[in-house]
């Protein structure tokens, strides 16, 4: 009787856990399945550039998988029992549900419309890969007609940095804002801030701080100040959620329903349940909890990686690196900011700008693509038999 291991979520996070498994366990006493809604591997970090109108690429999960040992099951979960040991998928044949012994939970992040009124109804997002196709399709209908269009976006976080600049380079008939509740970058250097505004400035952006929104609607924004901006487009990019499957399932979790993970990134109230990305709380080494990103998926990836193939095989778990080191910026196509942090994730006073940052960020962007598509590439070969014994509830449940 084989362990069977469920990884939900072929992000960043879940495609490249699912590898290193695949690599370091026998399959003689293993079987991994992924389950993901969609048969492509979404790039989210590029999703930005996807909605501005540009080709991104989309590996076929089922080649990246392909001769990997890797089951890859297309559907929606749309439930969790972790008493059960059990989740429950949607697909195209009425699905059911899916037994596992050892599960990885790596649902991620969407983008979170629901804070403020009309949001969901009238923003456009680009956290996941059908919302930035819809905004594409607007800006595309926007570019048509012959004075133009506004695009409002709100948040000036990353994501919302990154949009604005890319649409505002790459469609620069549109007219383009950027709301900020503050300071424009307040989280950047004194240097990083002055870059992002010069780069505003360049590409024609008017970036509008210490502004809060209220209501969307369908052509205008509402501010808590009584201003409304008209919005031919809105973007929606002040926050992120987590799916509720997580919560109604029972697991522990946060008030924004993370999973609380110890330090392996095992959830805390239910053991055989590994989290990893952004639907894991987990605390990095400097005290403070990880931050939503990719780079964190990178480390807690690791993390559980490391723990789960120690604990199934009886060997010692070690404490692989939980750290956030800053963050890569695009501005557009030919330009960037690398802005260093420190161990408070305070911004370091100085930063990279320019091509070099655009560069940088390209590189890892390009990695980060190259890794995920090839799941277990460069990984030790030696496949470790199990130490401990499969539980018989996977095996009750339909394949």
């Amino acid at each position: 009787m084989r362990h069977r291991i469920v990884v939900l979520g072929a992000g960043y996070a879940g495609a490249y856990v699912a590898g290193m498994l695949a690599r370091r366990l026998s399959p003689a006493d293993t079987e991994i399945i992924v389950v993901n809604a969609e048969p492509d591997f979404v790039q989210r970090l590029r999703l930005h550039q996807l909605a501005a109108g540009q080709d991104i690429e989309a590996p076929q999960l089922a080649g990246v998988f392909g001769g990997t040992g890797i089951r890859l099951r297309l559907g929606l979960v749309t439930a969790v029992d972790p008493e059960r040991q059990v989740v429950h998928v949607a697909d195209a044949d009425g699905g059911g549900e899916l037994g596992y012994d050892t599960l990885l939970y790596a649902l991620g992040s969407h983008g979170d419309c629901g804070a403020v009124t009309g949001a969901a109804e009238h923003a456009f997002d680009v956290a996941a890969r059908p919302s930035a196709l819809r905004l594409r399709e607007r800006l595309d209908g926007l570019g048509k007609r012959g004075e133009g269009g506004s695009v409002l976006v709100v948040g000036d976080g990353l994501t919302g940095i990154e949009t604005a600049t890319e649409i505002a380079e790459s469609r620069p008939r549109l007219s383009v804002a950027l709301i900020a509740r503050g300071k424009l970058g307040a989280r950047l250097s004194a240097g990083a801030r002055s870059h992002l505004r010069q780069a505003c400035d360049r590409l024609g952006i008017t970036v509008l701080e210490h502004t809060e929104v209220e209501a969307v609607e369908a052509a205008r924004v509402l501010c808590t100040d009584g201003t409304a901006l008209a919005s031919d487009a809105t973007v929606w990019t002040a926050g992120f959620a987590v799916s509720p499957i997580a919560t109604a399932g029972g697991l522990k979790v946060t008030e924004n329903g993370r999973i609380v993970v110890d330090r392996t990134m095992r959830s805390v109230s239910h053991p055989n349940v590994y989290a990893v990305g952004d639907s894991a709380y987990a605390i990095g080494d400097n005290g403070g909890p990880l931050p939503m990103s990719c780079a964190s998926a990178g480390y807690t990836g690791m993390q559980a990686t490391a723990a789960m193939v120690g604990h199934l095989t009886g060997r010692k778990i070690p404490n692989t690196k939980l750290e956030y080191l800053g963050n890569h910026i695009s501005l557009g196509r030919r330009d960037g900011i690398l802005q260093m942090v420190d161990d408070e994730g305070q911004a370091k006073p100085k930063h990279v700008g320019g091509r070099k940052a655009a560069r940088i960020k390209s590189g890892i962007l390009k990695m980060s693509l190259w890794t995920t598509s090839h799941p277990t590439f460069g990984l030790p070969k030696r496949k470790r038999r199990l130490a401990v014994p499969s539980d018989a509830s996977a095996e009750k449940a339909f394949a």
